[in-house]
């Protein structure tokens, strides 16, 4: 019993990495029973940040880890960090806020329950990416960027994909100041990534949205856009109810966009 004992906390050692996270089934496909699972956290081998969820300790738990074990260890579904957490990731934090209280988690399934029962400042919220896009992921619309955790990256949007994950949450989560600010110094965006991605868009709010924005700040990447291919749908789009209607994208926006924070 001592030799199997040792032989699992050996495999352990192997496999998970500490700081990491796996649940249960983890533990149990590698023989690694429940019993067992109670000795190991009453010996300090492993601790337990939510009921079914389990590390070798290192230090506090951060959002990172946790999303790295989803996207690692626990892979039966694709997940990556998109949206306004991306953005402000890679550079784009003094347009928002400079502390991250919510990550936006993006996968076409949900994630497990007990994401949302650890002790962690930040909240997760998790947003369906087949909704927004056809073909998803869209590989050309990720990229991994290191997570401050040893040599670990973290998939993310890249930024045009980002933005354009943003300008789902508008108007209700995310405001038109902000998107507009985004924009403005969005002067190194892919227009061959910007194409590949707008084309693929499902959204004609988001599609509208972002042209809307380009034509304000007028990037050099704006005129390498094939903007006849993208389809843009018909009618109106009321937004901003009282807004000001946009007379190239039918959409109604702020009427003094600029005053609006």
């Amino acid at each position: 019993m001592a030799e199997q004992n040792e032989s699992l906390l050996n495999l352990l050692e192997k496999e998970l990495p500490d700081g990491l996270l796996v649940d249960a089934a983890w533990l149990e496909e590698r023989g690694i029973a429940s019993n067992l699972r109670a000795y190991y956290v009453k010996s300090g081998w492993l601790e337990q940040p939510a009921r079914g969820v389990y590390r070798r300790p290192r230090g506090r738990l951060n959002w990172q880890q946790v999303v790295i074990s989803l996207q690692t260890l626990l892979l039966r579904s694709p997940f990556f960090v998109g949206g306004r957490t991306s953005l402000e990731l890679q550079g784009f934090s003094h347009y928002l806020s400079q502390d991250i209280g919510t990550v936006h988690l993006y996968g076409p399934d949900k994630p497990p329950g007990w994401l949302h029962k650890l002790d962690l400042p930040q909240g997760f919220v998790h947003h369906n990416s087949s909704v927004l896009f056809r073909n998803d992921p869209v590989a050309l619309g990720l990229h991994g960027i290191a997570s401050g955790h040893w040599d670990w990256l973290l998939t993310v949007s890249r930024p045009e994909r980002a933005y354009l994950e943003m300008l789902d949450e508008l108007p209700g989560r995310e405001s038109f100041h902000q998107a507009d600010m985004i924009m403005q110094g969005a002067a190194s965006f892919s227009p061959r990534r910007l194409q590949k991605l707008l084309l693929d868009c499902k959204s004609v709010k988001v599609k509208r949205l972002f042209f809307f924005f380009a034509d304000r700040h007028r990037h050099s990447w704006l005129k390498r856009l094939e903007m006849g291919k993208i389809d843009l749908g018909e009618g109106k789009r009321v937004l901003v109810p009282g807004g000001r209607l946009d007379p190239v994208y039918r959409i109604t926006v702020p009427r003094d966009l600029d005053a609006v924070s």
